[in-house]
């Protein structure tokens, strides 16, 4: 195991990386909960839908986790606004985070040859950290460069996987010389808040409010969820220590109906039936399938937990690729126990672990940094005169 990624092995090389909800932890939870399972295994959102939908006879508490799921994940996501941050010191530390770590890409970015300034960024989240940290950077004027969420369009953008193929160069007055732009791909693999569905496209609004898409939760129903969520966020609390909450068939529908609507996947098997999004999560499971085959690619996880099947059976197959370097940031030492037990067959996977807690602070501190020594050794590529 390594503490840390070494930027002088990789910078050169096809980077990519697969972010998961480690990253927002203090703006959004992630999905771990703190109930045990019934012999004190640790649970996730995941890990209970699975549970409670292969159960067959536990429709209350399947509607109740997904109640639970949107109002303390996805409903802070679409009502976020980075300006509200303030002088909050956890959400502050979250955004500085993304900040640096954007600036610690760019860094590299702007140290490649031209047709190499770009460089994937795979996530599963679905609030708007990327883009809106991206867009505080772009306004300070310090560094030029795109950030490219496969979007096209003015007063309305749609989202198109070709888009993510393409790059922008700076030409001279008279054309006689042209660099490449630094471009940052975002691609959202579980869907945004931020996307809607316009008749066969999807469009990518970051300002309109969200609140025509909110789900209503009558106030008897939000009764039995906050008990529901008590005994999730309980660390003294098993499975079965759930009561027996009975909810109308027709709210149990209701909900369901309007959280299928919404655009993003699930933290359980694949259940999307909304074939204009389900064609763009295939989409781009593919994209990040083609990205790892590429030749001398680097896959960088930080933040996940590999607990999607898709994307670890996908990640599997393209470790085939014998110039694949896959780098696991794990959070614990118990955490990448678990991960090793998944990739055991594979000598091109290095897990990364530190003294403690690997959280985004630390990622960005001791594991993908540029300290003075690496910066000096990174030389710097001429600009090439086309």
């Amino acid at each position: 195991m390594s503490q840390k990624i070494n930027i002088n092995d990789i910078y050169d090389k096809n980077i990519n990386f697969l972010i998961g909800s480690g990253a927002s932890c203090g703006l959004f939870p992630t999905l771990a909960v703190d109930l045990k399972g019934n012999a004190g295994e640790d649970q996730t959102i995941e890990t209970l839908a699975t549970l409670f939908e292969q159960g067959s006879g536990e429709p209350n508490k399947y509607a109740l986790l997904f109640m639970h799921y949107y109002k303390e994940c996805i409903e802070p996501a679409m009502t976020f606004d980075i300006e509200s941050v303030g002088a909050d010191a956890t959400k502050k530390a979250v955004i500085e985070n993304y900040k640096k770590f954007i600036e610690t890409l760019l860094t590299i970015l702007e140290h490649r040859k031209n047709h190499e300034k770009s460089c994937n960024i795979f996530t599963t989240n679905y609030d708007g950290c990327f883009v809106h940290t991206a867009d505080n950077i772009l306004q300070s004027g310090k560094i030029e460069f795109i950030i490219n969420d496969g979007t096209r369009g003015f007063k309305r953008r749609y989202l198109h996987a070709k888009n993510f193929n393409s790059s922008m160069y700076q030409k001279g007055v008279f054309g006689n010389h042209r660099s490449e732009i630094p471009q940052i791909n975002l691609i959202h693999l579980h869907g945004s808040v931020y996307w809607h569905k316009d008749e066969e496209n999807i469009l990518v609004d970051y300002t309109t409010p969200n609140e025509n898409r909110m789900i209503k939760i009558s106030k008897g129903t939000t009764t039995k969820l906050n008990n529901f969520s008590n005994i999730l966020k309980d660390p003294s609390k098993r499975v079965n220590d759930f009561s027996t909450s009975t909810i109308r068939e027709k709210t149990r529908t209701e909900f369901l109906k309007s959280y299928q609507k919404l655009p993003i996947v699930n933290p359980t098997k694949w259940k999307f039936h909304e074939t204009v999004f389900e064609e763009h999560y295939y989409q781009m499971l593919r994209l990040l399938s083609y990205e790892l085959e590429k030749p001398k690619s680097v896959f960088i996880t930080f933040g996940f937990s590999f607990a999607d099947e898709h994307i670890l059976n996908l990640v599997k197959r393209s470790l085939s690729n014998p110039t694949l370097q896959l780098f696991i940031c794990c959070y614990s030492e118990a955490g990448c126990s678990n991960l090793k037990e998944h990739f055991k067959a594979y000598r091109n996977v290095e897990f990364i672990t530190i003294d403690g807690s690997l959280d985004f602070t630390a990622f960005n501190n001791k594991v993908f940094t540029l300290d003075p020594d690496n910066t000096e050794e990174i030389e710097p590529e001429q600009q090439r005169v086309d």
